[in-house]
C-alpha cells in the first residue's frame, strides 16, 4: 500500500516544477541580479556619466564660441588676407593661378550632366582652368553618356579632360591620386573638389582662391553644403538637422580658433604643395578626405571654413543608401583615429593645444563617445533601470544634460524645431547602426574598408533644371513602418516628459518601451546586421 502511495504522488511530484517555473524563474533572476546585474550596471552608469559630462562640456564649448563669433561678427575675410582677384595689364591671365577641378563618379547616371555643366560653368580665365572628369564607371554605357558629354563641352572650348582607370583600387581617393599624376596636373597651383553631385556657384573660384593666393600658409578652403533635396521627405529633414550642425557650428569652431576642422571630401579647394607635401591621397581608410587634412594639419598647414560659400548637393532619400553612407562616416574616422593617434601624440610641428585638440575633441568625443554613449546610455543602460530599481541615475544625467545638448544640437536648422521630437528618435535608431560602425572601425574587422558608393536619384536637380522627373511613391511600405515606429516612440517620449513634469515615477518605464521601439526599427527595417550587397 506504501508503495501504491508513493506511486500515485510521483505526477505530482513532477508536476509542480511545470507549475512554478515562472517563480523558478524569478528566483535566478534575483539571486543573479545581486551579484552581478547591478554591480555590472553600475560600472555602465559611471562611465556613461562620464562620456555624457564630455559630449556635454564639448557642445556647450562650441555653443559658447559660435555665440562669441555672431556676436563680434567675425569672418574669414576678416581674419585673414582677402582680395579680389585683379587684372595686370602686363602679366594678362598668367596672373592667375592655374586651377584644376576634379569630378571623381561613379556610375553617375542622374547627376553626371549637372556636374560637369556646372564645373564647365565656373567664372574663371579660360586658359587658366582645367576641368578633370575621373569615371570609374563600370557601366559601358554611361561610360558612353559621360564621355558624350565632354567632348560636347570640350567642343565649346572648355578645357575638359575625360579621364577614365582598368580597376577601381583605392575607390574615390584611388581615382583622386590617379588623377593627379598626369602630366598636365604639373602646372596647376591649386585643385578643386567636387563630387557629382555637387553643383558650385559660378562664382566660386573667385570667393576661395583669393585665401590660397594671399595667405601662403593656408592649404584649405572648404564651402558649406546646401541641400536642394532636404524637404524630399521625412529622412532628408532629418539629415538636413544633423548636417547643418555640422557646418554652422563644427566646422566654423574649427576654423575660427585656429584649430583644425576635417576636409568634407567636396566641395574645397587645395592648394596642390600642401597636399603633396602631406603624402597625397592614402585609401587606407573610408575617410581619405579627413586623412588628407590630418596629414596636413600636422605639418603646418592652416584650413579656412568659409560658411557663406555655399554648393549645392543631394541628400540620400533612401535608408538603404543613409544606412550605407552613416557605416562609412562612422567606420572610417575610428579606424582613422586608431592609425594616426601615436602619430599624432609624436608631432613637433604643430602645438599641444592642437594636438589635444584633434585627438580629444574632434576624434574622440564627437566620433566615438557621441556614437557609443547615444546607444549604450539612452538605449541599454536608462531602460535596463526600470528593472533593477537598485541602480539609480540621477535626473540631471538622465534629464537635464540631454536636453541641454538637444537643444545646442538644433540651433543648426531653427525651421526644424517642431520635428525636434522625431529627430532625437531618429538619431538614437541611428546610433545602434553606428556604434557598430564604430567598434568596427577600433578593432579593424569585418565591413572596416567596405565602400558602396551613395545613390543619387538627381531627381531635385532635375526638378531646378527646369526637367520633368517621373513621379514614383515617395513612402514605401517599409518607409511606413518605420515612421509608425518612429510616431510610436513619440508618444511613449511624450508620455513619460508628461508624468516626469507631473511628479510622477513612470518616466523610466515609458523610456524602457521607446527603447523597444528603437530596437524594433534599428533590427527591423534600418538592416544594421545586414551585410552590404
Amino acid at each position: 500500500m506504501d508503495r501504491l502511495s508513493s506511486v500515485t504522488i510521483l505526477p505530482d511530484t513532477f508536476q509542480v516544477p511545470r507549475d512554478d517555473i515562472g517563480d523558478q524563474i524569478g528566483l535566478i533572476w534575483q539571486q543573479t541580479k545581486a551579484p552581478l546585474m547591478v554591480p555590472v550596471l553600475k560600472l555602465m552608469v559611471v562611465l556613461c556619466l562620464a562620456m555624457s559630462l564630455m559630449l556635454f562640456v564639448e557642445r556647450v564649448y562650441m555653443g559658447i564660441v559660435i555665440v562669441i563669433l555672431k556676436l563680434f561678427r567675425r569672418k574669414p575675410e576678416k581674419k585673414y588676407k582677402w582680395e579680389p582677384m585683379k587684372d595686370d595689364v602686363e602679366l594678362g591671365n598668367s596672373s592667375y593661378p592655374m586651377v584644376l577641378v576634379q569630378i571623381p563618379m561613379y556610375n553617375e547616371k542622374e547627376v553626371y550632366q549637372h556636374s560637369i555643366g556646372a564645373a564647365c560653368g565656373l567664372s574663371w580665365p579660360s586658359n587658366r582652368i582645367i576641368i578633370q572628369v575621373l569615371d570609374d564607371s563600370t557601366d559601358p554605357a554611361i561610360k558612353d553618356l559621360v564621355e558624350l558629354e565632354c567632348r560636347r563641352w570640350a567642343s565649346k572650348g572648355i578645357n575638359i579632360k575625360y579621364e577614365i582607370r582598368d580597376n577601381r583600387n583605392g575607390y574615390k581617393a584611388g581615382a583622386l591620386k590617379e588623377g593627379m599624376k598626369h602630366s598636365y596636373v604639373k602646372q596647376c597651383d591649386h585643385v578643386a573638389i567636387f563630387d557629382a553631385d555637387f553643383q558650385p556657384e559660378p562664382d566660386y573660384l573667385w570667393r576661395t582662391i583669393p585665401f590660397l593666393v594671399h595667405n601662403p600658409e593656408i592649404a584649405l578652403v572648404q564651402a558649406r553644403w546646401k541641400f536642394v533635396n532636404a524637404d524630399e521627405c521625412l529622412l532628408t529633414r532629418m539629415q538636413e538637422m544633423s548636417l547643418d550642425y555640422h557646418f554652422t557650428v563644427e566646422q566654423e569652431v574649427g576654423s575660427a580658433t585656429y584649430a583644425f576642422f576635417g576636409f568634407n571630401g567636396t566641395a574645397g579647394v587645395w592648394r596642390i604643395s600642401a597636399l603633396n607635401e602631406a603624402g597625397g591621397w592614402k585609401d587606407r581608410t573610408t575617410v581619405e578626405d579627413m586623412d588628407l587634412a590630418v596629414r596636413a594639419s600636422l605639418k603646418g598647414w592652416k584650413f579656412v571654413y568659409v560658411g557663406d560659400l555655399k554648393v549645392k548637393n543631394e541628400l540620400p532619400s533612401t535608408f538603404k543608401a543613409y544606412r550605407f553612407q552613416q557605416h562609412r562616416w562612422s567606420c572610417g574616422p575610428a579606424n582613422l583615429f586608431r592609425k594616426m593617434v601615436t602619430e599624432i601624440m609624436k608631432n613637433k610641428k604643430v602645438s599641444l593645444w592642437k594636438k589635444c585638440y584633434v585627438i580629444y575633441s574632434f576624434f574622440f568625443v564627437r566620433k566615438i563617445v557621441a556614437h557609443i554613449v547615444t546607444f549604450i546610455f539612452y538605449c541599454i543602460v536608462l531602460p535596463a533601470t526600470v528593472v533593477i530599481p537598485e541602480v539609480e541615475v540621477p535626473k540631471w544625467a538622465a534629464v537635464y544634460i540631454p536636453c541641454t545638448i538637444t537643444i545646442l544640437n538644433s540651433v543648426g536648422t531653427p525651421r526644424s524645431l517642431h520635428l525636434l521630437v522625431f529627430w532625437i528618435l531618429f538619431e538614437n535608431v541611428m546610433s545602434l547602426h553606428r556604434t557598430k560602425a564604430t567598434f568596427i572601425g577600433l578593432l579593424e574587422i569585418g565591413r572596416v574598408n567596405e565602400w558602396i558608393v551613395t545613390e543619387k536619384l538627381g531627381d531635385a536637380l532635375k526638378t531646378k533644371s527646369g526637367a520633368k522627373a517621373p513621379k514614383k511613391p515617395r513612402i514605401r511600405t517599409g518607409d511606413r513602418l518605420y515612421l509608425l515606429e518612429i510616431a510610436v516612440g513619440a508618444y511613449l517620449f511624450f508620455c513619460g516628459c508628461y508624468d516626469f513634469a507631473n511628479g510622477r515615477n513612470h518616466f523610466y518605464i515609458y523610456l524602457f518601451l521607446q527603447s523597444i521601439t528603437f530596437f524594433i526599427a534599428g533590427f527591423g527595417y534600418v538592416g544594421t546586421f545586414v551585410p552590404g550587397p
